[in-house]
């Protein structure tokens, strides 16, 4: 699946550009010895970000992917599940 909506697209790395300044400001606390309890809510405003970024992009893989589901064969769909949830199922 490639991303081919130059919104979608346009959307998705906005997002990962904000996500990216969330990172390089977490880099600046600790270098300026912040509090860790404020050094850890913005860990867990970036984690959150990031899983609102996976789930946009899974939503787009998720149309591409089973638009046609009924023209592919047994075997494809089979291939296609099995690929899905060992993807959702791989954990940090």
């Amino acid at each position: 699946m490639q991303l081919t909506d130059s919104q979608a697209k346009d959307k998705l790395i906005n997002r990962l550009h904000r996500i990216e300044g969330q990172v390089r400001g977490v880099q600046s606390m600790i270098s300026d010895e912040r509090n860790c309890r404020d050094i850890l809510q913005q860990l867990s405003a970036i984690r959150s970000a990031v899983q609102g970024v996976s789930l946009l992009l899974l939503e787009d893989y998720m149309a591409d992917c089973f638009v046609n589901l009924e023209e592919k064969n047994p075997q494809e769909r089979d291939d296609l599940l099995k690929d899905l949830i060992q993807m959702l199922g791989k954990t940090p």
